[in-house]
Order: C-alpha cells, then structure tokens, then sequence
C-alpha cells in the first residue's frame, strides 16, 4: 500500500518518515501486518508515550497469517480482515479483546464492530480500523467507460492479457459473485458458488497477472500492460493523483465490493498486554481517522466520531451515494465450508483448472 502525499506534505512526511526509521524497534509489542502499516503516523501516540516504535514482521495474505499463528510464532497485534476472523476465533489464534481498554471503543462503526461473527462466549475479538472498496478501475485514453457498464467486461476475449485481479481469494470471489448477480455472499447457494468459479475461469484466460499490493499494481497499470483491473480504490487514489488516466467504476449495473480489517490480539501473544492497548488506541484517534483517508485513500472505523470531511470521503472514493445502494457486496464473514471451498477453488483457478 501507499500513501498520498499532496504537494505541501511531501517534504513534511518524508522527515517524519526519516525520523520514525532512526527510533528504535520496541521487543514488547511485536505487530504481525500488512506492508505499509508501519507508517509511524499510524501510531505516534504508541512513539510518543514509548520513544520507539513496536516491531514488525509482514505477511502477503490472511491463510499464510493464519497458518504461522497456528505454528505458535508469538506476535502480539495481528492485522486481519473481517472475514478471517471466524476462523481465527475457532482456532483459538486469537484472544478475546477487554474493550474496556481500548478508549473509543463505543465511536467505532456499529456495523463493523459489532457482528456477531466476532464474538464468541460474549467476548468481542475485533476492533474495526481500516476499510475501503475494490472495483472496476481501468486507462480512461484506452478504454471507454461505455464498454464497461458490466463486471462481464473482465471476462470479455477482447481485453485477452491486459487484465490484472487480486491474489487475494476475498476479492477475486467477490468479483466473481458480483459478476452472476449476488451481492449477500452469505445467502450464496451451490449454483451461485459454481457460476462465480465459472467466470473467474473465464476472467483467469484474460489475466496478464494477479497483483499483490497496490503499487505493483499501479506499475502494470502505469506501462499500459493492463488496461482494466479489479482494484483497491487506492490504486484510483493514487494513480489519478499522479496524473495518470485512470477512474474508478462503481456504477456498473452489478456494482463493487466494500471490506474492513482491524486489529486482534495473538493468542501466542509474549509481549506487554499494556503496549498491545497503547497500540490499539494510538490507531483510534482523531489525527489517524483523517490520515489514513487523505494520505492512504482509505476509510477508518471512527469517521464520524473523528468528523473526517466528506470531501475526502468523495476523493477516495469511500462515499456511498444513492445510486449506489444495493450495489455493494460487503466482504463480511461467511461459513467456514464456503470459505474453504473459495480457498482451494481459487488455487486451481489460478493454476489454470
């Protein structure tokens, strides 16, 4: 993932930057993330009570997340999406959160904290902190915005090789679910399941590759080698900010997919359970709620506590207007089995099965 940086901030961010890689790296709070979230001004509450900064280590995606959490390798904060979470909780990797300490628990939004996918015995094991969409995002001077009202446009022969999705199971299938009319993947029936495989294995024979993260993305897309793309609306954010011709389709008739992630904390925690709440509640504040939009082009569980201004909302593409209600297919968890089958299904797709 990337930042936005708008003209003024460039220099200011890259000394903080500098500042942040000279702070020593904290043993008492070892965080498990995505790339990126290391940005210190995620967490300059956590730096500025501690004078350093917690230890990283990275993963790619959730399964490899959750199979070294399983191998019993002591993180203390992980950084899941929603709809890993289940699972996790069942696999006894994560414990329960005491939400008495996480300051602004009760301004997180209610509909991604409180899902009862996240809590087992009574005991909540998400805080909700970041979230944003994927969608159609294609070259505006390569292609017209007309040929692209329907997700079936990934699908179609003529854009054979300039088509890049996620390797990311969530996002594919939410694509592919999308694609043959479902918007609740939770509701999903085995018809629905088979016709989304289907069209992945028709989207896959276009593929010219399945990107990581973001910025490889944006380079596929920067050289022209991809015209159209399944992608994060940091991709939009970033590259129309750079001045390249790119937009962001919503609006098609099947419409986008919408998810969120947060933090947990490991079961093989061995770090400062004090430190592991200091964390969590430097992400929480009013500052990081409207950064993480400006800069990063993604939304926070405290936008309206926090009174983000609509206008970045619009910026990054986090508004939600009328006429895209009901067009949304909102990556919550979905049961086990299905997840699963995604899992091992979207490996063969890839592979060419």
């Amino acid at each position: 993932m990337k930042k936005i940086m708008n003209a003024a901030g460039v220099v200011a961010a890259s000394l903080t930057l500098m500042a942040g890689s000279a702070l020593a790296q904290d043993p008492d709070l070892v965080v498990f993330d995505w790339p990126g979230y290391e940005d210190p001004e995620f967490f300059g509450d956590y730096i500025e009570k501690h004078g350093m900064e917690p230890t990283f280590a990275f993963f790619g995606e959730e399964e490899e997340a959750f199979q070294k959490l399983r191998a019993g390798t002591p993180f203390d904060a992980v950084r899941p999406c929603a709809q890993s979470v289940p699972k996790w909780i069942e696999a006894g990797i994560i414990q329960p959160l005491d939400t008495s300490r996480i300051e602004k628990w009760d301004e997180l939004n209610p509909n991604m904290r409180d899902n009862p996918a996240f809590q087992k015995d009574g005991q909540s094991y998400f805080a909700p902190m970041d979230f944003g969409n994927t969608g159609l995002t294609y070259n505006t001077e390569l292609l017209d915005e007309a040929d692209l009202q329907s997700l079936q446009a990934f699908a179609d022969p003529k854009h054979a090789g300039r088509v890049s999705i996620g390797d990311n199971v969530d996002d594919a299938y939410a694509l592919g679910f999308l694609a043959v009319g479902v918007t609740d993947w939770t509701q999903a029936t085995e018809s629905d399941f088979q016709a989304a495989s289907a069209f992945l294995r028709e989207v896959h024979k276009n593929v010219r590759a399945y990107w990581i993260d973001g910025p490889g993305l944006a380079q596929l897309m920067q050289s022209g080698e991809v015209y159209l793309a399944w992608a994060w609306n940091e991709t939009y954010f970033t590259m129309s900010y750079e001045g390249y011709p790119i937009a962001m389709k919503r609006d098609t008739d099947e419409g986008f997919s919408s998810w969120f992630c947060g933090l947990t904390h490991s079961a093989t925690s061995e770090g400062s359970v004090d430190k592991f709440y200091d964390f969590v509640n430097a992400e929480l504040n009013d500052y990081v709620a409207q950064y993480i939009v400006e800069w990063w082009g993604y939304g926070h569980s405290r936008i309206e506590a926090a009174n983000v201004p609509s206008e970045l909302l619009e910026a990054a593409a986090l508004d939600i207007s009328p006429d895209l209600d009901g067009k949304i297919l909102f990556q919550g968890p979905v049961n086990s089995d299905l997840r699963e089958r995604m899992i091992a299904e979207f490996e063969l797709i890839k592979a060419g099965f």
